[in-house]
């Protein structure tokens, strides 16, 4: 695992590879990621409805960015229910911790010139 691998949630290499080093895009993808997990932590509750819809946008979405583990967590709790809920936001921050260390190891690198 690199510096920026806090914890191995979301596997950058794939992100880099799949946008070929584009570094723009790859930040334009996560900000997107990040905007949009606001609106799913909301909805990713027990209480809401749509929970379960929330849960399939947000598995498509990790793996898009590499979050594998919290893909796999999302697709258990489609299956499991809503007792499940709590081990998805439980990933989705472990992925934004990581996602969040790898754009501030991204900003540091810039200003290195």
């Amino acid at each position: 695992m690199a510096k920026r691998d806090i914890t191995g949630a979301v596997d950058f290499g794939y992100l880099e590879g799949f946008a070929h080093g584009d570094q723009s895009f790859i930040d334009e993808v996560l900000e997107l990621f990040r905007e949009q997990a606001e609106i799913w932590r909301k909805m990713i509750d027990p209480e809401n409805d749509n929970w379960r819809d929330a849960v399939h946008a947000l598995k498509g979405s990790a793996r898009g960015v590499g979050a594998f583990r919290l893909g796999e967590v999302c697709e258990l709790a489609e299956a499991a229910g809503p007792l499940a809920l709590s081990e998805v936001q439980n990933s989705l921050d472990t992925a934004l911790f990581d996602i969040a260390a790898y754009q501030h190891e991204q900003a540091l690198k810039s200003l290195k010139g």
